[in-house]
């Protein structure tokens, strides 16, 4: 048998799994997937049942932390539906020119993309790309993606520099990189 699906009070279902890959019992949590343990060879359902049962509370909070990405993509969804491409364009662009103007920056062409990957780039001619999700997202990340191009405009690369001037534009800019890891492109 190479699955098998038990019901855990408290989680619901739950995938138990066979992997080749894996040298012990692993836990993971996915909103496509849903809890799911793989078993490495070696070792019984049973027993990697019982280990899922010791790690309730860290599932539980694994679970709750997946409702609230769907919640926040779902938001970033919603802004979006009314506004089209002209409208975003309009938004980011005047923040961009505020923002550049305000901190002396300067760029070259703007463009606006539906990229799945990137929140935006800064090309090598200081040309700034950004992802029309950036519209969706809250004002204080949606500004420090931009400003995170326009930094890019002095600084090429993700250097201990990049970062002084990061925390001198938005206070601490590793902390709002990883807020902003909390919303997912894919999803717009």
């Amino acid at each position: 048998m190479h699955s098998r699906t038990v019901e855990i009070a408290g989680l619901g279902p739950v995938l138990l799994e066979r992997s080749k890959k894996a040298r012990r019992v692993i836990i993971s949590v996915s909103p496509l997937t849903g809890v799911r343990v793989a078993v490495p060879h070696g070792s019984s359902f049973r027993k990697a049942e019982q280990f899922a049962h010791t790690q309730i509370a860290w599932i539980e909070r694994q679970l709750a932390r997946v409702r609230d990405h769907q919640d926040k993509n779902r938001a970033i969804s919603a802004a979006l539906d009314g506004i089209d491409k002209a409208e975003a364009r309009r938004r980011l662009t005047e923040r961009l020119e505020h923002l550049a103007a305000r901190h002396g920056f300067t760029y070259g062409k703007v463009s606006l993309r539906n990229q799945r990957t990137r929140w935006g780039s800064c090309s090598s001619t200081n040309n700034i790309s950004l992802n029309m999700g950036v519209v969706g997202l809250p004002q204080e990340l949606m500004d420090y993606v931009i400003l995170h191009e326009l930094a890019h405009t002095r600084i090429k690369n993700h250097s201990v520099d990049f970062w002084g001037l990061m925390d001198t534009l938005v206070g601490n800019g590793k902390a709002l990189a990883a807020s902003l890891r909390e919303y997912r492109i894919g999803c717009l």
